[in-house]
């Protein structure tokens, strides 16, 4: 299954693709004067292995009944708007260690962003004044179904929720202005996801799926996650060793090589306004953001 949360004449909406549609879980769906408006409402209320399955069957049973949210009369929200965490793993496929002439770890490299670095699909993201540097990352994204605490790998991906499609929008001159990949990691829009979470049982095997990414319709990167050096169930298990994982937590898994910083000198042509970059992952979509001009903000 397929879910997104939209937003239809200012009312946020969980959504379903339901064949080459969209339609809308009514408000009300729940009961008990609990509204449904978006993936997190059931989540938290229903996680894996407490309730969610057995809502999960009703939702894709009962969307055959709902009605179509009509193209152009609705916009995407982030899959995940109020994560806990939003996790990062950086340097996980061997090209982009390579290209960006680092070293690879004997454990996952991990960062995090903020929560205001949250960007939906076809949102546009202003360029901030404070970077000449800005570089793309196309990533596979996992979402968490329930509490995930000191898991093994092989136990790890039954607590996932499903997966979705993300850029790691980077600050290559502000990510290295220290030790610390925070700054370039976290500005405004910075971690554009979606515009789906499509269920794990529907992605089947995480490692078996195409990532590519476009600039202005020309192929940047384009990889499988099979090349990842650390795997998404050995992402979640040693990540679960540090610090527990909730329902609706994201992790960015990494990135494939054809970044911007990888290519020589002369070649780095960063991001700039007017650029459309858009992700496509297997079976989970295409995520599409606009690069504009930042303007100030009181």
């Amino acid at each position: 299954m397929k879910l997104a949360n939209i937003v239809v004449n200012g009312e946020p909406t969980l959504a379903i693709q339901r064949g080459q549609d969209l339609v809308q879980v009514p408000r009300d769906y729940e009961g008990a004067g609990r509204p449904v408006t978006s993936l997190e409402d059931v989540l938290h209320r229903h996680p894996l292995g407490s309730g969610w399955e057995e809502v999960s069957a009703l939702l894709s049973r009962d969307a055959q009944t709902f009605s179509v949210a009509e193209p152009g009369t609705f916009a995407w929200r982030p899959i995940v708007e109020r994560p806990q965490k939003i996790i990062c793993v950086g340097l996980n496929y061997g090209a982009h260690v390579a290209e960006t002439k680092s070293h690879a770890s004997e454990q996952p490299v991990l960062f995090s962003k903020f929560s205001n670095a949250l960007a939906a699909a076809e949102q546009d993201i202003p360029i901030p004044t404070a970077t000449r540097r800005l570089d793309y990352e196309a990533e596979l994204v996992i979402v968490m179904g329930q509490r995930c605490h000191e898991v093994n790998a092989a136990r790890a991906l039954a607590s996932v929720l499903g997966y979705t499609t993300g850029n790691d929008v980077s600050a290559r001159d502000l990510q290295h202005r220290s030790g610390q990949w925070l700054i370039g990691k976290s500005l405004d829009g910075f971690a554009p996801v979606g515009p789906f979470c499509t269920t794990a049982e529907e992605v089947g095997d995480p490692q078996r799926l195409r990532i590519a990414l476009t600039r202005n319709g020309h192929t940047c990167q384009e990889a499988n996650t099979s090349d990842m050096i650390f795997s998404c169930a050995e992402i979640v298990a040693y990540c679960s060793t540090l610090f527990t994982l909730e329902p609706g937590d994201i992790i960015f898994t990494g990135t494939p090589n054809g970044v911007i910083a990888g290519m020589p000198p002369e070649e780095q042509h960063w991001l700039a306004p007017g650029d459309e970059i858009a992700v496509t992952i297997e079976k989970l979509g295409t995520l599409t953001n606009r690069f504009i001009a930042s303007t100030p903000r009181a």
